[in-house]
């Protein structure tokens, strides 16, 4: 494994791409969450919104941005993180999460992060700071 320190300003971490979403998927974020919005879980709920079908939970899908450092934990730890939700995710989507460094400061490693859907359309745009130990 490489370590975050050897990355160089516009490089990438290894991508991550999820399994499509599936409903159960969000039935669990739900029960974690506490977010048991219908329109996460319920078509005819959603439909009653003018949505096409189910969405995920944008905390979901953010939630996911963080698998990309799940390898380096013992190098460190998301200090900050902040998000833009560009687009929806609806069922069957397939996420792909990206992380480019954007900046190294002593024991400070700065990312653009993005979660696009199979159409590579951004569902999320954000920054993050990770804290080398």
């Amino acid at each position: 494994m490489t370590k975050l320190s050897s990355f160089n300003i516009g490089e990438t971490l290894p991508i991550v791409e999820l399994a499509p979403v599936s409903r159960i998927d969000l039935i669990k974020y739900a029960g974690a969450s506490g977010d048991y919005n219908p329109i996460h879980t319920i078509d005819e709920e959603a439909h009653k919104l003018g949505l096409p079908g189910v969405i995920a939970h944008g905390m979901w899908t953010m939630g996911n941005v963080s698998k990309l450092f799940s390898d380096h934990y013992e190098e460190g730890f998301i200090k900050e993180y902040t998000v833009r939700f560009k687009g929806m995710v609806f069922l069957n989507d397939v996420i792909t999460l990206i992380a480019e460094v954007s900046e190294k400061q002593n024991d400070h490693l700065y990312f653009n992060v993005f979660a696009v859907n199979q159409d590579q359309k951004k569902v999320i745009d954000g920054k993050l700071i990770f804290q080398l130990f």
